[in-house]
Protein backbone atom coordinates (compact mmCIF):
# COMPACT_ATOMS: atom_id res chain seq x y z
CA UNK A 1 0.00 0.00 0.00
CA UNK A 2 1.21 3.35 -0.44
CA UNK A 3 -0.37 7.16 -0.30
CA UNK A 4 -2.29 7.11 -2.61
CA UNK A 5 -3.13 11.23 -3.20
CA UNK A 6 -4.56 14.08 -1.33
CA UNK A 7 -7.44 16.37 -2.05
CA UNK A 8 -7.88 19.14 -0.25
CA UNK A 9 -10.81 21.62 -0.46
CA UNK A 10 -10.03 25.48 -1.38
CA UNK A 11 -11.80 28.69 -1.84
CA UNK A 12 -10.03 30.36 -4.69
CA UNK A 13 -10.76 27.68 -7.16
CA UNK A 14 -8.80 29.65 -10.13
CA UNK A 15 -5.80 31.02 -7.98
CA UNK A 16 -5.29 27.48 -6.15
CA UNK A 17 -4.93 25.69 -9.24
CA UNK A 18 -2.41 28.21 -11.12
CA UNK A 19 -0.53 28.13 -7.77
CA UNK A 20 0.05 24.33 -8.02
CA UNK A 21 0.80 24.35 -11.62
CA UNK A 22 3.30 27.08 -11.29
CA UNK A 23 5.12 26.03 -8.32
CA UNK A 24 4.85 21.94 -8.37
CA UNK A 25 4.61 22.30 -12.27
CA UNK A 26 1.60 19.95 -12.08
CA UNK A 27 -0.56 18.95 -15.27
CA UNK A 28 -4.24 18.58 -15.15
CA UNK A 29 -5.43 15.31 -16.11
CA UNK A 30 -8.88 16.12 -15.62
CA UNK A 31 -11.46 18.82 -14.41
CA UNK A 32 -14.73 19.68 -14.35
CA UNK A 33 -15.60 23.09 -13.63
CA UNK A 34 -19.16 23.95 -12.53
CA UNK A 35 -21.37 26.34 -10.71
CA UNK A 36 -21.65 24.25 -7.59
CA UNK A 37 -18.54 22.21 -7.29
CA UNK A 38 -15.01 22.49 -9.46
CA UNK A 39 -12.77 19.90 -9.36
CA UNK A 40 -9.05 19.33 -10.82
CA UNK A 41 -7.00 16.32 -11.04
CA UNK A 42 -3.49 17.19 -10.76
CA UNK A 43 -0.29 15.07 -11.73
CA UNK A 44 3.39 15.40 -11.93
CA UNK A 45 4.05 11.85 -13.70
CA UNK A 46 1.84 10.19 -16.96
CA UNK A 47 1.87 7.02 -15.79
CA UNK A 48 -0.54 8.40 -12.17
CA UNK A 49 -3.54 9.74 -13.11
CA UNK A 50 -3.80 11.90 -10.22
CA UNK A 51 -1.14 12.86 -7.19
CA UNK A 52 -3.45 15.95 -6.00
CA UNK A 53 -7.22 16.90 -5.88
CA UNK A 54 -8.58 20.38 -5.85
CA UNK A 55 -12.24 20.83 -4.58
CA UNK A 56 -14.03 23.85 -4.52
CA UNK A 57 -16.38 24.36 -1.35
CA UNK A 58 -14.28 25.89 1.11
CA UNK A 59 -16.20 28.54 3.25
CA UNK A 60 -14.54 32.19 4.10
CA UNK A 61 -13.05 31.58 8.13
CA UNK A 62 -13.84 27.56 7.79
CA UNK A 63 -10.59 26.08 8.80
CA UNK A 64 -12.04 22.89 10.01
CA UNK A 65 -12.74 21.39 6.31
CA UNK A 66 -9.19 21.61 4.50
CA UNK A 67 -8.90 17.93 4.00
CA UNK A 68 -11.24 16.64 1.10
CA UNK A 69 -9.84 13.34 1.60
CA UNK A 70 -7.08 10.85 1.85
CA UNK A 71 -6.30 7.80 -0.15
CA UNK A 72 -4.42 4.74 -0.07
CA UNK A 73 -3.54 2.98 -3.24
CA UNK A 74 -3.66 -0.57 -2.19
CA UNK A 75 -1.93 -4.25 -3.67
CA UNK A 76 -4.81 -5.62 -5.69
CA UNK A 77 -8.53 -6.35 -5.93
CA UNK A 78 -8.32 -9.38 -3.12
CA UNK A 79 -6.75 -6.61 -1.17
CA UNK A 80 -9.84 -4.04 -1.66
CA UNK A 81 -11.69 -6.64 -0.92
CA UNK A 82 -10.49 -7.48 2.48
CA UNK A 83 -10.61 -3.93 3.33
CA UNK A 84 -13.80 -3.56 2.12
CA UNK A 85 -15.12 -7.36 4.64
CA UNK A 86 -12.89 -5.13 7.84
CA UNK A 87 -15.25 -2.24 7.62
CA UNK A 88 -17.91 -4.11 8.01
CA UNK A 89 -17.26 -4.54 11.60
CA UNK A 90 -15.80 -1.23 11.97
CA UNK A 91 -17.60 2.13 13.36
CA UNK A 92 -17.91 3.93 9.92
CA UNK A 93 -20.03 5.88 8.06
CA UNK A 94 -20.59 6.82 4.79
CA UNK A 95 -19.05 3.52 3.21
CA UNK A 96 -19.45 3.77 -0.61
CA UNK A 97 -18.38 1.06 -3.15
CA UNK A 98 -18.13 2.51 -6.68
CA UNK A 99 -15.69 2.79 -9.60
CA UNK A 100 -14.16 5.70 -11.46
CA UNK A 101 -13.66 3.69 -14.61
CA UNK A 102 -10.01 4.42 -13.59
CA UNK A 103 -10.34 2.45 -10.09
CA UNK A 104 -11.96 0.59 -7.93
CA UNK A 105 -12.34 2.19 -4.64
CA UNK A 106 -14.25 2.25 -1.41
CA UNK A 107 -14.65 5.97 0.27
CA UNK A 108 -16.10 5.84 4.25
CA UNK A 109 -15.88 8.15 6.80
CA UNK A 110 -13.17 6.75 9.84
CA UNK A 111 -14.32 6.61 13.35
CA UNK A 112 -13.49 10.22 13.50
CA UNK A 113 -14.89 11.67 10.64
CA UNK A 114 -12.21 11.85 8.36
CA UNK A 115 -12.26 11.50 4.74
CA UNK A 116 -10.59 8.05 3.29
CA UNK A 117 -10.58 6.39 0.00
CA UNK A 118 -9.00 2.48 -0.61
CA UNK A 119 -8.64 1.84 -4.34
CA UNK A 120 -7.03 -0.08 -7.00
CA UNK A 121 -6.64 1.10 -10.17
CA UNK A 122 -7.85 -0.10 -13.44
CA UNK A 123 -6.53 -0.29 -16.72
CA UNK A 124 -8.91 1.84 -17.89
CA UNK A 125 -9.05 5.24 -18.44
CA UNK A 126 -12.29 8.06 -18.87
CA UNK A 127 -13.10 11.10 -18.43
CA UNK A 128 -13.02 12.28 -14.90
CA UNK A 129 -14.66 12.56 -12.43
CA UNK A 130 -16.99 9.48 -13.01
CA UNK A 131 -18.25 7.23 -10.07
CA UNK A 132 -20.69 4.52 -10.07
CA UNK A 133 -21.67 1.67 -7.78
CA UNK A 134 -19.65 -2.07 -7.89
CA UNK A 135 -20.23 -5.35 -5.64
CA UNK A 136 -17.06 -6.56 -4.52
CA UNK A 137 -19.15 -9.51 -4.02
CA UNK A 138 -18.20 -10.43 -7.25
CA UNK A 139 -15.07 -12.60 -8.73
CA UNK A 140 -12.14 -10.72 -10.14
CA UNK A 141 -12.87 -11.80 -13.46
CA UNK A 142 -16.49 -10.54 -13.20
CA UNK A 143 -15.78 -7.03 -11.62
CA UNK A 144 -12.80 -6.67 -14.42
CA UNK A 145 -15.56 -7.52 -17.32
CA UNK A 146 -18.11 -5.55 -15.88
CA UNK A 147 -15.80 -2.39 -14.76
CA UNK A 148 -14.33 -2.45 -18.61
CA UNK A 149 -17.98 -2.45 -20.55
CA UNK A 150 -18.74 0.53 -18.40
CA UNK A 151 -15.92 1.77 -19.61
CA UNK A 152 -16.01 1.32 -23.20
CA UNK A 153 -19.65 3.20 -22.82
CA UNK A 154 -17.84 6.23 -21.31
CA UNK A 155 -16.47 9.37 -23.14
CA UNK A 156 -12.35 9.36 -23.34
CA UNK A 157 -12.28 5.53 -23.14
CA UNK A 158 -8.77 4.82 -23.08
CA UNK A 159 -6.49 1.75 -22.41
CA UNK A 160 -4.33 3.27 -19.58
CA UNK A 161 -1.44 2.70 -21.91
CA UNK A 162 -2.58 5.30 -24.44
CA UNK A 163 -4.18 7.53 -21.95
CA UNK A 164 0.08 7.70 -20.26
CA UNK A 165 1.31 8.22 -23.73
CA UNK A 166 -1.45 11.14 -24.28
CA UNK A 167 -0.60 12.83 -20.73
CA UNK A 168 3.22 12.48 -21.70
CA UNK A 169 2.90 14.29 -24.78
CA UNK A 170 1.27 17.41 -22.07
CA UNK A 171 4.21 17.05 -20.27
CA UNK A 172 6.68 17.75 -23.31
CA UNK A 173 4.15 20.49 -24.28
CA UNK A 174 4.19 22.38 -20.75
CA UNK A 175 7.68 22.05 -20.18
CA UNK A 176 8.62 23.70 -23.87
CA UNK A 177 6.25 26.53 -23.02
Amino acid sequence: MDLGHVGIHVRDFDAMLGFYQRVFGFIISDIKRGSDRSIAFLTSQPEIHHQFVLASGRQDGDSSRVINQIAFRVDGLAELKRIGAALRTEPVDEVAIITHGTSWSIYFRDPEGNRMEAFVDTPWYIDQPFRAPIDLEQTEAELRAQTEALCRAQPGFLNIGDYQHALAARFTLASAA
